[in-house]
């Protein structure tokens, strides 16, 4: 069996390497199923609310604006941000737990990693070319994949991925502002979908800090009352500028535009991308208080609790009878762990295919 991890070179692309590896990003299946696959709202609950799909498209915009205004690479930002969530099971994050938990209860060490896999997504699990799996992306949009903002050390990494990339260090630059972006995007948008919901009001939160800050600034364009849907827009308007402006004016200064490799950057330097001491407290706050008031909101916790259901029963299912899996999987077993496989599967369905798939096996959920 071929090396997983590998490299081939291109001889010739109008493209740029990153605006190459964004295209075959988006045109990738894996790519396509975030349509369907929860970010906080099961996508069946209505066609307002973001799924994993419109949440990389927001973080991608969010990363470009930034990348742009310091001078950077916005194709390898926008490739990074497009792929950072694609690795993500159903069910948002209640599935990537249940998904590990499986695995580990089964004794599978390794367990289950979103970051990981999104890397393995792009790296292995997309076949699009006879000769090798994967899609052929550059380095520092893999790097940036499975890094984040910061070195990754894994003690499940395999060796070749050792070999290859310098857990050591930071990733690009870039990458630092597609983490960034991500966190800018998720809370707005989080905030907008959950007071659209009903299952939180501004009221709520202005506990925050930072809250009380974009609250007055909406106010003083005199568009109307709170529960206005103007208000909501120019909410999430003010939230994300305020938070993109901040974050440039902390880091440009500290951003040397030569610097865009890992290589400049070890685990002792201190990550140049990010916003004022004090922003930072106000949004850690901001975040507790969304997963108490929000993510913790017995509506939503129901819907994970289905969402968690079904991936225990396909896992067990799956397992137990390996000639459910679709030919692309089964034909994996030969060479690959069946509790990978399994997990690969599983990892790769959308919200709606997850449940049909568990209510043709045990019955309506």
């Amino acid at each position: 069996m071929k090396p997983e991890y590998r490299f081939y070179k291109i001889d010739k692309d109008f493209r740029s390497p990153y605006a190459r590896d964004r295209d075959r990003i988006i045109h990738s299946g894996s790519f396509r199923k975030l349509e369907y696959k929860t970010q906080v709202f099961l996508n069946h609950e209505g066609d307002f609310f973001r799924t994993r799909l419109t949440h990389s498209i927001e973080v991608s915009q969010i990363a470009r604006s930034i990348t742009s205004d310091l001078g950077l690479n916005e194709a390898l930002a926008e490739a990074i941000a497009l792929a950072h969530d694609l690795g993500h099971t159903p069910f948002g994050h209640v599935g990537g737990d249940t998904l590990d938990e499986c695995l580990k209860n089964d004794g599978f060490k390794h367990g289950f990693e979103h970051n990981f896999q999104s890397f393995r997504v792009v790296s292995l699990l997309e076949k699009r070319y006879k000769a090798f799996n994967g899609l052929n992306l550059t380095f520092a949009t893999l790097e940036g994949i499975l890094k984040h903002s910061y070195p990754y050390k894994k003690s499940f990494l395999p060796a070749k991925i050792h070999e290859q990339f310098n857990l050591d260090t930071h990733p690009s630059l870039e990458a630092m502002i597609v983490d960034r972006a991500d966190e800018i995007a998720y809370i707005s948008h989080d905030i907008d979908d959950g007071v659209n919901s009903g299952l939180i009001s501004f009221e709520d939160l202005r506990e925050s800090e930072l809250i009380k800050v974009i609250l007055t600034k909406v106010a003083d364009e005199g568009v109307g009352q709170e529960n206005d849907e103007m208000f909501r827009y120019r909410f999430s308007s003010h939230l994300i500028n305020h938070l993109v402006y901040s974050l440039l004016e902390h880091s440009k200064d500290k951003v040397n535009t030569g610097e865009i490799l890992s290589a400049t950057f070890d685990c002792k330097t201190q990550i140049p991308i990010g916003f004022e001491p004090e922003l930072e407290t106000q949004i850690k706050k901001l975040k507790k208080l969304l997963f108490t008031k929000l993510y913790q909101h017995k509506k939503i916790v129901i819907k994970m609790y289905a969402g968690k259901q079904a991936i225990k029963g396909l896992y067990h299912g799956l397992m137990e009878e390996e000639k459910m899996l679709p030919e692309f999987y089964r034909k994996q077993l030969d060479v690959r762990n069946k509790h990978r496989v399994v997990a690969d599967y599983i990892a790769s369905m959308s919200d709606r295919h997850a449940f049909s798939f568990y209510n043709e096996i045990y019955g309506k959920l």
